[in-house]
């Protein structure tokens, strides 16, 4: 298939480069949101039920709890997660999936089959 140059991007001669950018741009998007060390492991480790700040730290070995804060609060501000605030003494915070945040699970998934196939591929070329 030829391809055309696009804003340094290789695109199938089929799509014009207003197309080809409407293909990339909710990719870029969802990679914008997901992006970094930490944010898809936070998911995971919310995948398993709801849990308290310390909880999801010791899950997640070499995560500052500056940074788990930072990145929970991105988390809610796209939806994803949930904070809730429990009135007891003293106060109890948990942190849960949203039912937006779990519609995540599915790519999860295929990127931990990814995942896995290629570790087993770069374990086995050593």
């Amino acid at each position: 298939m030829e391809a055309i140059e696009h804003d340094k991007r290789k695109c199938p001669s089929h799509l014009s480069g207003t197309e080809c950018t409407k293909m990339l741009l909710p990719v870029k998007d969802a990679l914008d949101i997901l992006s970094g060390k930490w944010k898809l492991q936070i998911i995971l480790s919310l995948s398993f039920g709801k849990k308290r700040f310390k909880q999801i730290q010791r899950e997640i070995p070499g995560l500052t709890p500056k940074m788990l804060s930072k990145e929970l609060k991105e988390l809610e501000i796209n939806g994803l997660a949930e904070r809730r605030v429990y009135d007891t003494l003293p106060v109890s915070i948990e942190y849960e999936l949203t039912s937006y945040g779990k519609t995540l699970q599915p790519l999860i998934g295929e990127l931990h089959k990814w995942g896995t196939k290629h570790r087993k591929r770069i374990i086995a070329r050593k």
